[in-house]
């Protein structure tokens, strides 16, 4: 008889914090950026172990389809049987192996102490003998690097957890693989937060004297380098977190109000037709009314959870809540709209951890479609001489230059103009046929598309 005493499993709150949160994204569909700061603020971690579980847990989201790799050499049945908390377990367990400052030892035992506590003791010796096999080949993904054998494809897919579809779709546009290799790896890369300093409320200057650095791109940008509520203009909401390239497509927009083409006074008619959540309504807003406080400015978001958010940078009184497509609600025309369509995201997927997982070829067979109705319904909103600013966070040819190309067909009256005419940033990113195209691995923010579409007749 064994009178060895139970021992109650002590797992470190912040891996618990990071199983619960992968297990809610992969899971439950959470959001990560979303749910992860609910979990921390329920928590009373310090700010060392906050940290941790960031890293821990946004880095196996990324890193998964890597992780798996390792996994499957190691199981002794199809990685399709194993059980969902054991599959998430050992996730967090090889990305502290592999990917993290920890030493192998504590790897392993803080993560089957974890899977004590979440899992069934039998599942945490199933999980410890694996985790200890896995780690005695720390060469695994050096000798498939290395292995002539697998196809280049293969290779990415697992060295860089990116679905090969993704992949492809990068070469596309790329048409080099070492470019996209770049890619892959940054998106890869946890990135600080980069800060608006909304006009007539805060400064770039004033964000500078917590710390950072000014960004490249854009007039009111800044990469922080603390904590956003650690900057007392993004505390009191007179700066926002927005990354740079979304800062740029907003700017861009407003910059057609004051050129040879129109001026304040005739640009006096605003909508962004899905404003959710908010980040490119408030900056438009904030610059409208510092510049011309006689313009009208109408953000619509159907979505009531998205309209809420946006209701937090934009007054209320300015809110609508109109399904995009249906332009004869709105009961108006505009001079300039903002067409921010949903889309699959792929030109954000360092700032969205699980996004990659999510998204699939399948998804364009609704996103596209969509994207189609809303600038048709922008176009019939449209005044003549006003100008449609098309953006996705995307750089897939049938979100980007394929939308612009169908609207062009089907919409003689309306031309493309060249952005580097209103960029702040000039022809950085610009395409040959006058489009904006940003990369990550280029400029350092979302890879964000824009094309500017003005109404003739």
């Amino acid at each position: 008889m064994n009178n060895k005493p139970f021992k109650r499993a002590k797992p470190s709150p912040a891996r618990v914090i990071a199983f619960d949160l992968i297990t809610q994204v992969n899971r439950g569909g959470a959001f990560a950026n979303l749910r992860l700061p609910e979990l921390l603020a329920q928590s009373d971690l310090e700010q060392r172990d906050r940290a941790f579980a960031t890293e821990l847990s946004y880095g196996t989201l990324r890193m998964q389809g890597k992780h798996d790799y390792a996994i499957k050499r190691k199981i002794d049945r199809p990685f399709e049987e194993l059980d969902e908390k054991v599959v998430d377990i050992l996730r967090l367990g090889v990305h502290q192996i592999f990917e993290m400052r920890v030493p192998i030892h504590a790897a392993v035992s803080e993560t089957v102490e974890l899977a004590r506590a979440v899992a069934r003791e039998s599942k945490a010796s199933y999980i410890n003998a694996l985790l200890r096999a896995i780690a005695s080949e720390p060469d695994i993904y050096i000798e498939l690097e290395a292995d002539e054998s697998i196809a280049l494809l293969d290779k990415l897919e697992i060295l860089y957890s990116h679905p090969k579809w993704i992949i492809s779709a990068y070469f596309d546009q790329l048409k080099d693989w070492p470019e996209v290799i770049e890619l892959l790896k940054i998106n890869n890369i946890p990135a600080a937060p980069h800060i608006v300093a909304w006009p007539g409320k805060s400064s770039v200057a004033e964000i500078l004297e917590i710390g950072g650095e000014k960004l490249p791109m854009g007039n009111f940008s800044v990469l922080s380098d603390h904590l956003p509520n650690e900057y007392p203009a993004v505390k009191d909401k007179r700066a926002g977190i927005q990354d740079m390239g979304s800062q740029l497509i907003a700017e861009t927009l407003f910059a057609t109000s004051n050129s040879s083409y129109s001026s304040y006074s005739e640009a006096h008619s605003w909508l962004d037709l899905c404003a959710g959540p908010g980040g490119k309504a408030a900056l438009l807003n904030n610059l409208l009314e510092v510049n011309a406080p006689g313009s009208e400015f109408t953000a619509n978001e159907p979505s009531e959870h998205r309209a809420e958010l946006v209701a937090r940078v934009v007054p209320r009184s300015k809110i609508t809540s109109i399904d995009g497509r249906n332009h004869q609600e709105f009961g108006r025309t505009f001079d300039r709209i903002l067409i921010d369509a949903p889309c699959s995201g792929l030109g954000a997927l360092r700032r969205r951890p699980e996004a990659r997982w999510r998204r699939s070829l399948n998804d364009l067979k609704e996103l596209l479609p969509l994207q189609r109705d809303l600038i048709d319904s922008g176009y019939e909103m449209l005044n003549i001489g006003g100008i449609i600013g098309f953006a996705t966070c995307s750089p897939l040819l049938a979100e980007t230059k394929g939308q612009v190309l169908d609207a062009l067909y089907r919409h003689k009256n309306l031309e493309l103009l060249n952005i580097a005419e209103f960029s702040p940033s000039g022809d950085i990113g610009v395409n040959p046929d006058g489009t904006l195209q940003l990369w990550t691995h280029r400029q350092g923010c979302d890879g964000m598309f824009l094309a500017l579409l003005k109404r003739t007749s």
